[in-house]
């Protein structure tokens, strides 16, 4: 791992395999806004952008990211030779490495599950979030992929559609260079599974913390809302609902059950 930290940041430098180059900041606009400008300048796969807090961070469809001091953002930069629709099974591999990253910092870690597409709870309550953004290169293929990982380590947003928490507030002691850690050794693990035997294993892992599989469900779509029973799964990473019409399959949209409505 080389680090850089082009921001005069102070911070403890995190250990991370070989497979990272982390480059740290005190500030910035946003992790992911960063990651494109270094992809784009030729960063390697394996770039791993974090700063202690963020201007103007966004999650999913443009929503604001609250970015104290305190939380985790981070955005990795990655180069898959694949397809952009394959590409976007990462969203589960990083799900999965949160997860285990949030698990390992509670006392109660069967208390943490993944929520489809790219949401990590506790008891209930969104306490990480994904957002992926890509390029393609002429002939469909990708150009690069940023994972951009935002965690509740010590605060979180009061949004009483989306309720939240934090690690603090789930009585784990866990600051955010140990969290980053263990996010980043555990996506390494993810991630090279995926690149050896592709989806299947990952949608196993992803399957068996899931939360709501075998519920009612709704999906609110841009501009549609319908509901079904959440039947985990495609083969591909789609959500598979089963409505009154029959099996539909869902590749984007948000997620809620009733009990989080």
């Amino acid at each position: 791992m080389t680090a850089s930290q082009p921001s005069g940041a102070q911070m403890i430098v995190p250990r991370l395999s070989s497979f990272y180059e982390l480059r740290s900041y005190d500030t910035l606009d946003s992790t992911n806004e960063e990651a494109r400008r270094l992809a784009e300048d030729g960063a390697a796969s394996g770039t791993l952008v974090w700063s202690v807090m963020q201007d103007e961070g966004r999650g999913r469809r443009g929503r604001a990211w609250s970015s104290p001091a305190g939380n985790l953002y981070a955005s990795l930069i990655l180069r898959p030779d694949c397809e952009p629709y394959t590409a976007a099974q990462l969203s589960l591999v990083a799900a999965l490495a949160i997860h285990q990253a949030v698990a390992t910092a509670l006392p109660t870690p069967e208390r943490a599950l993944v929520k489809w597409p790219n949401d990590i709870l506790i008891g209930g309550r969104k306490v990480a979030g994904i957002l992926l953004e890509s390029r393609l290169q002429t002939g469909n293929k990708l150009d690069w992929l940023i994972i951009g990982s935002g965690i509740n380590v010590v605060t979180c947003p009061d949004d009483q559609e989306r309720p939240a928490t934090s690690l603090h507030d789930e009585d784990s002691g866990a600051d955010v260079v140990k969290v980053l850690e263990d996010y980043a050794s555990a996506f390494e693990h993810f991630y090279q599974l995926w690149l050896a035997e592709g989806f299947s294993p990952v949608r196993r892992a992803w399957l068996d913390k899931a939360h709501g599989v075998g519920e009612e469900i709704e999906v609110r779509l841009e501009n549609e809302t319908f509901s079904g029973v959440f039947d985990g799964l495609d083969e591909d990473g789609a959500l598979r609902l089963q409505t009154s019409d029959g099996l539909r399959l869902v590749t984007s949209g948000d997620v809620f059950l009733p009990s989080s409505n």
